[in-house]
């Protein structure tokens, strides 16, 4: 997968949470979790951006992470969305799948940059 190909599923990714968040009933608990989930959620889009910049094959790999994380920590509010029940399961349901699987896009382009590393610094 192309780099601009993931800054693109990145992008939309968060503006897909974000129209999904503007649909919430109005509540406390969930100005808390969206508060949350936006910053995670536009972050991994901007932290790809920047890994995609990086000045060293480890700061792309230590970039790569903070997306990965990033994308693990929109999964975990997700799921609290879920769990908590007034969000509609349908507009949540491809949000969690696109949150899983750029986590394990992000996680696997991680290994596979840092074992690269590895081998070239042998």
């Amino acid at each position: 997968m192309t780099p601009e190909i993931l800054k693109n599923r990145a992008f939309t990714f968060a503006i897909d949470v974000m129209r999904m968040i503007d649909e919430l009933p109005p509540c406390k608990s969930h100005d808390v979790v969206s508060y949350q989930l936006i910053k995670s959620c536009t972050s991994v889009g901007a932290n790809y951006r920047s890994a995609c910049k990086a000045k060293s094959p480890a700061d792309f790999v230590n970039k790569l992470k903070i997306v990965e994380e990033e994308a693990d920590e929109s999964e975990y509010w997700l799921d609290i969305l879920k769990a908590y029940g007034k969000a509609k399961t349908q507009s949540v349901e491809p949000l969690l799948k696109e949150a899983n699987e750029l986590n394990k896009i992000f996680s696997a382009s991680a290994r596979t940059a840092k074992s690269n590393s590895n081998s070239k610094n042998k």
